[in-house]
């Protein structure tokens, strides 16, 4: 016991630590966050994810994800261009993540229970010099 009160401080320190080295391993469970342009390569290449970019028109034509489809954020609910198979993974894209975190919360209340986000959007994807197209 005699230990513990004399190394609290250190003890606390290591518990803190570790907490923090497990925190983003434990808050990715579930698949509930976004994915890296890494990743989204990654799915689109082994699990054939469909990107769905739900930027306005007028900013889908100025450049999107190379083999994204345009449904704006507003147009969701009901879109003939989402995939008819709501198991496969769907990577909703926008300009940099914010219209896209909205749009998976809309699309998982539509049964795609694999939708996610693009971590930073297109900025992201053209940082990683991955293929836009106009």
């Amino acid at each position: 016991m005699n230990f513990i009160t004399d190394n609290w401080l250190l003890i606390l320190t290591a518990l803190t630590s570790g907490g923090l080295l497990l925190w983003p391993a434990l808050s990715r469970r579930g698949g509930a966050g976004a994915v890296s342009p890494a990743e989204a390569v990654r799915l689109i290449n082994r699990e054939k994810a469909v990107v769905i970019d739900v930027c306005e028109p007028a900013e889908y034509q100025g450049g999107h994800v190379a083999g994204a489809r345009n449904v704006p954020l507003g147009q969701l609910d009901g879109a003939k261009q989402l995939p008819p198979n709501k198991a496969l993974p769907v990577i909703v894209v926008c300009a940099t993540g914010a219209r896209a975190s909205r749009a998976v919360a809309t699309l998982r209340k539509l049964g795609y229970e694999n939708a996610r986000a693009l971590a930073g959007g297109l900025a992201a994807w053209r940082a990683a010099d991955l293929p836009v197209e106009k």
